[in-house]
């Protein structure tokens, strides 16, 4: 609130496939997706179509007592795409809630078990799962948990397998089974109080796109498996299609091996394709079963007003549609690649290091003290001249595009990358004004 003075809004007023437009016409790239949601860029035809259809039919109906097409077969796809090992879908309205939803469910789940000394949770250092205070107490944002500390819950947190902490001669695999190790020294010491583990599957995401090796979800498979401790897989920012496969989490189970999954998953954002607010948590059958009983308090107490909305769940299965009839994810590869190649000048430049991608993700950090003063708001006001719309983290410039790239979109987007890191790094940063910047997108 207190920079909108000098960096105001930009007032966007249509949006069309990857571009956004202003009140003077100006067009701009959204780098991001708008904050990681608009997967097939704005105003598509068939998801537009989809919702305009489900709008002269039904926009709404409450999921206490009555059910809806939508929602039914939404549940029922995206359980198919993990075998029915997931079997089980609870709507909720946004990350933060399926975050707290899953929280909540692996603590009631435990309790009518028998189990009711398991109530603590695990986190990563640099998480992020929410803001709401139970999404809060798992996360790892100190500007945040500076704020709230005295109304949040207590949670573990464990090394992050952060690939960027590698020491000399150390590999990224190395990296992710020392952060391991300190998990499992936590399970050994206090799994009869722990009730679940939640991590980012492959990308920490709001904290500045650390990505890991997948070894790290095999091997916190097995632990949680060895110290009867839920997983809980935040697939929020990472799911849909955006590290190459639908789930991020398919990335564990080595290849030729038999499919790995998480206890509870949690999705949203890109779930809807950037249209309306829709998340799920799907759940393995064993914890559905264990809320079943004729006693109220044993049942799982949650629900949202807008919980399964029709339109967004119509939404969802627009994007789903897409998937499966236009090979997203092949056509994500190829284009990946291609963007891959045009961005590779940036690693050979000695301004920035931890150049990294996967999938539909690319990140590098700018180094200290190049950055500078609010390098972030910098970054962002000469992307704009660029006709970038991008938001980096912190130090971190990163691209999550939507997935609608070309060979020529992509080489005009790494050229005006390049252009702005170069703007921004020629300019004399700021000195007099020290805030720090948040750390979240």
């Amino acid at each position: 609130m207190q920079r909108a003075a000098l960096v105001p809004p930009l007032a966007i007023v249509r949006g069309q496939g990857p571009w956004l437009y202003d009140e003077a016409g100006q067009r701009y790239f959204d780098a991001n997706s708008s904050w990681w949601v608009n997967l097939f860029g704005h105003a598509d035809a068939r998801i537009n179509a989809a919702l305009r259809d489900q709008l002269d039919c039904l926009p709404h109906v409450m999921l206490a007592g009555c059910t809806h097409a939508p929602a039914v077969e939404l549940a029922e796809r995206l359980s198919q795409r993990t075998g029915g090992v997931l079997g089980h879908c609870f709507f909720g309205s946004d990350g933060a809630s399926a975050v707290e939803i899953a929280l909540k469910m692996s603590f009631h789940y435990w309790r009518n078990s028998g189990r009711t000394t398991k109530q603590e949770f695990v986190c990563v250092r640099q998480g992020y799962h929410g803001e709401t205070l139970g999404a809060l107490a798992v996360t790892d944002v100190q500007v945040f948990r500076d704020a709230y500390d005295p109304l949040l819950l207590r949670a573990h947190q464990v090394m992050s397998p952060d690939a960027r902490q590698a020491a000399p001669g150390e590999s990224a695999a190395d990296v992710a089974l020392r952060a391991v190790q300190e998990l499992r020294t936590l399970f050994e010491a206090r799994h009869e109080h722990i009730a679940s583990f939640i991590l980012e599957p492959l990308v920490q995401g709001a904290t500045g796109m650390a990505m890991y090796d997948p070894v790290y979800l095999r091997a916190v498979r097995a632990l949680c498996d060895a110290f009867q401790v839920h997983l809980i897989a935040d697939e929020i920012a990472v799911g849909c299609g955006r590290t190459g496969r639908f789930f991020a989490f398919e990335h564990a189970a080595e290849p030729g091996a038999a499919p790995i999954w998480p206890d509870l998953l949690c999705l949203s954002k890109g779930i809807t394709g950037g249209y309306l607010p829709l998340s799920l948590v799907l759940s393995r059958d064993a914890i559905y079963e264990a809320f079943l009983d004729d006693d109220v308090a044993r049942g799982f107490l949650h629900s949202h007003s807008y919980s399964g909305n029709a339109l967004a769940c119509r939404a969802a299965l627009a994007v789903l549609e897409r998937f499966d009839t236009d090979q997203v994810l092949d056509t994500n590869r190829q284009a990946a690649a291609v963007l891959t190649h045009a961005l590779a000048p940036l690693r050979q430049d000695p301004r920035i290091e931890h150049f990294r991608h996967i999938g539909m993700i690319w990140a590098f950090d700018v180094r200290e003290p190049l950055a500078g003063a609010r390098f972030a708001e910098r970054f962002h006001r000469a992307g704009r001249a660029h006709e970038l719309l991008i938001r980096p983290i912190g130090r971190t410039v990163y691209l999550l595009p939507p997935y609608v790239l070309d060979d020529a979109l992509s080489a005009w987007l790494a050229r005006q990358l390049q252009a702005t890191l170069d703007d921004v790094l020629q300019e004399t940063p700021p000195d007099a004004d020290r805030t720090p910047e948040p750390a979240t997108a």
